[in-house]
């Protein structure tokens, strides 16, 4: 008991502003989550979901050169170059030297990717029948939207750590957001879906950061007084 207290308070010595802030925006992020699961199946609400798609149906037929550039975008958070990317990108951070980060990269689409899949068996809602072009498989969360951030939000977050390259780590918040508003563009998803699984991500990359970040720093603290 006493060294589960021990090990109990050395966890909380570990806290600081940055994960204080992960709290905040974990609560956050699991809030809307959870709110939209409310409005879709338990209100059966498709005001949001409804107001989007026009929003998105006035903006193609005002350019309609525009879908074909969307097609284009939306392929960077689709299954065949989120694998590519979460097995070389990872690969090329062990290469270089930079094996946690390499970790951290892998879980986070490897983790997405999975709980997608899970949220998505669990809800089990059906894509919008109005979609520009057939897409297999189960609506809410979107998995571009979760996976995407995920890839690139933990990408955004280690160029910002290591490097504090604000304009690089805002282009790929920015990016994921576009890769997101591309699937309701092409009526795959609905707003609602693509609104969940951005929370969905941010919520799998606090835990997993706050997880890593733990694990990392108890070990250390138990390396040392074994080196000494």
């Amino acid at each position: 008991m006493k060294k589960l207290t021990e090990r109990f308070l050395a966890l909380l010595g570990l806290l600081t502003a940055e994960l204080a802030l992960a709290g905040v925006v974990f609560l956050g992020a699991f809030g809307l989550f959870f709110y939209l699961t409310r409005v879709v199946f338990v209100e059966h609400s498709t005001t949001l979901d409804n107001f989007a798609f026009r929003q998105m149906d006035e903006l193609r037929a005002a350019e309609p050169s525009l879908t074909a550039w969307v097609r284009r975008i939306t392929f960077f958070a689709s299954a065949p170059f989120l694998t590519g990317a979460g097995i070389v990108l990872p690969s090329l951070l062990a290469w270089l030297k930079r094996r946690r980060e390499a970790l951290e990269l892998f879980l986070a689409v490897l983790g997405s990717t999975l709980l997608n899949q899970f949220l998505k068996s669990h809800f089990h809602r059906s894509r919008p029948e109005t979609a520009l072009f057939p897409q297999p498989g189960l609506s809410f969360p979107s998995g571009h939207a979760m996976i995407g951030v995920a890839l690139y939000g933990c990408a955004a977050w280690l160029l910002w750590r290591h490097g504090r390259h604000p304009f690089w780590s805002a282009l790929l918040l920015g990016w994921a957001l576009v890769v997101g508003l591309s699937r309701i563009y092409l009526h795959v998803h609905y707003a609602t879906d693509v609104l969940a699984g951005f929370a969905a991500g941010i919520v799998w990359l606090v835990l997993l950061r706050t997880a890593l970040r733990l694990w990392w720093r108890e070990q250390q603290q138990v390396t040392i007084p074994e080196e000494l």
